[in-house]
């Protein structure tokens, strides 16, 4: 299972809990039966200390109003203002654009109201970041593109046939120096986690998969009133392909309504576990609503990053992969991976930009 920071990283996906791996594939497209991946190793990766031909490898493979109360509402209506709303929720684009990093101003006043009101929350970042032990304030994200980017495969990371399925990618086509924040599965449920992003306003999107999130629904109700978005990791986290049409159709469908059941949203977005895929999970993806395949270009962890790329390095839109996870398993709880990528992403110059406002 995974989490939204991603590039082609020598683990990919973290070992899930009491499982073992399945599977990877040759390239992309191709579907392979092959040994299981060594523990905490996704399918399809290579090893930390060789990335070449990476690209290939890496590439295939009614939420109810009910019990909410007016609190659980109004802290929604606050997490929005800070992370802002989806692209269809937002209503009028210039709302959506102040809240997730702040319309450009149109006159004096405006531009002395806007110039307050950032300073203003800088300052609550720099005071945040002084509690949870960072060096430095995460950096403001600009104001998100009026105009999504058009997102394409990248290359290398095509099936047979792509055309008409949904994109599979690891970056954001954009100039602006920003870089996503996903995590995956749901296995840990850390309350301080959800302290320390929402202080810190810090947008991050979620890739769940069932087995591990329903002992505990409620964890992430309260992450989504934070302002964060769902997204599906499938219901058990297989390797899918292995699998036949009809059995990932019902992993990532299942999933679909699942979400959408208990958290009042069908998701777009979908992440394979270990990042593996075949044309027939892109087709069961779409076939119930699904738009983007976002893998990942970094995998953060407590004390330290994997990275996809030669260089070793973040690039413009890329977009970073982690898990929920505690000490049993790293080296540190979430707190301390979100001290560890935040010191690294702000000390090469990019803040931490909302997923959903350019996919």
């Amino acid at each position: 299972m995974c989490v939204l920071l991603v590039m082609a990283v020598g683990s990919g996906c973290a070992a899930e809990p009491g499982r073992g791996g399945a599977g990877a594939t040759g390239k992309a497209g191709a579907t392979a039966s092959v040994a299981a991946p060594a523990h905490g190793q996704e399918p399809g990766s290579p090893g930390r200390g060789d990335r070449k031909g990476e690209d290939a490898r890496e590439g295939a493979g009614s939420r109810k109003a009910e019990g909410r109360g007016e609190g659980g509402k109004e802290g929604r209506r606050d997490a929005r203002k800070d992370f802002g709303e989806e692209g269809g929720e937002r209503g009028k684009k210039d709302e959506g654009r102040e809240r997730a990093g702040g319309k450009a101003p149109a006159g004096p006043a405006e531009a002395l109201a806007y110039a307050k009101r950032t300073k203003k929350i800088q300052a609550a970042r720099a005071a945040a970041a002084r509690r949870w032990g960072l060096r430095q304030a995460p950096l403001p994200a600009p104001p998100p593109p009026d105009e999504k980017p058009k997102i394409a495969t990248r290359k290398g990371f095509e099936v047979d046939r792509h055309k008409g399925l949904p994109p599979v990618f690891t970056t954001v086509p954009t100039k602006q120096k920003v870089v996503f924040l996903t995590i995956d599965d749901g296995a840990e449920k850390d309350p301080e986690l959800l302290r320390m992003m929402s202080e810190l306003r810090i947008p991050y999107s979620a890739f769940l998969s069932d087995y591990v999130v329903r002992d505990d629904y409620g964890y992430f109700e309260k992450m989504q009133d934070r302002g964060v978005s769902l997204h599906n990791h499938t219901l058990t986290h297989p390797y899918l392909p292995g699998m036949p049409y009809a059995k990932q159709k019902t992993e990532i469908c299942g999933q679909q309504a699942r979400i959408e059941k208990r958290f009042g949203k069908r998701p777009r977005l979908f992440r394979p576990p270990y990042g593996s895929y075949n044309r027939d999970t892109l087709r069961a993806a779409k076939s119930c609503g699904v738009k983007a395949v976002p893998l990942w270009a970094a995998e953060a962890f407590p004390d330290h990053m994997e990275w996809r790329e030669f260089d070793r390095d973040l690039h413009p839109g890329d977009i970073i992969l982690t898990h929920f996870r505690g000490k049993a398993e790293w080296k540190g709880g979430m707190p301390d991976m979100i001290r560890h990528v935040m010191k690294v992403v702000t000390a090469k110059g990019y803040a931490v930009a909302r997923l959903e406002d350019y996919v």
